[in-house]
């Protein structure tokens, strides 16, 4: 297995550890009802609940990309070590952009954000070019 796929399968575990984390913020803060309910009318997360939740969809929305960059490198033989670097260096921006989100460090976050979308970015130009 490619070092980019990987760092994919450790990204998506990074995912289920975000998703149980909110689900722990959320314990007892939440309302049951709507909780399990169709969740036809949103409803509020309170606090670190909230901050959570949007750090896991950012963080779904965000792999997303990352793995049609890790798939391509890799399908198309292109993964090398500059790709590699480039997934690493995703994964340690996600890792430290759920608390940056979390307890909401400004502008951190964001810087974050940047580097992955800019790792993942780079990925693809690599993979044409």
């Amino acid at each position: 297995m490619t070092t980019e796929l990987t760092v994919l399968t450790l990204a998506a575990l990074l995912w289920v550890a975000q998703f149980v984390a909110y689900l722990a913020a959320g314990h007892g803060k939440i309302d049951f009802g709507h909780a399990i309910g169709p969740r036809d009318v949103p409803f509020d997360k309170p606090g670190g609940s909230g901050r959570l939740h949007r750090a896991l969809s950012n963080h779904t929305e965000g792999l997303v990309l990352f793995a049609i960059a890790a798939l391509v490198v890799t399908v198309s033989g292109e993964a090398n070590g500059f790709t590699a670097a480039c997934s690493w260096v995703y994964l340690i921006a996600r890792i430290l952009y759920v608390p940056a989100y979390a307890l909401g460090w400004t502008p951190w976050r964001t810087v974050f954000w940047i580097v992955g979308l800019s790792a993942n970015t780079v990925m693809l130009l690599a993979a044409i070019f």
